[in-house]
């Protein structure tokens, strides 16, 4: 159930605040309803996102699959010629 809160902040704060909500697609109530989560349990710090979740399982990977090393491989392609 939600429930109206009522915050006096510094004006400036609050500008940042709703520019920094919209910059992460999401809006001022839910960004504080996450950072208070967080202080009350901090395990929900490793919450997935929607986003995250619905690209979860779209690339299989071999089983034995050395990300580092292949991350390595990378970086030498991209740095070196």
């Amino acid at each position: 159930m939600d429930t109206k809160l009522t915050l006096k902040l510094d004006n400036s704060v609050i500008e940042q605040a709703k520019s920094y909500a919209k910059r992460k697609n999401t809006s001022l109530s839910k960004l504080i309803e996450s950072y208070l989560g967080l202080l009350v349990d901090p395990q929900d710090a490793e919450e997935i996102t929607p986003l995250v979740k619905s690209l979860s399982g779209v690339v299989e990977l071999p089983a034995k699959f050395d990300y580092k090393k292949d991350y390595k491989k990378h970086l030498l392609t991209k740095y070196t010629k």
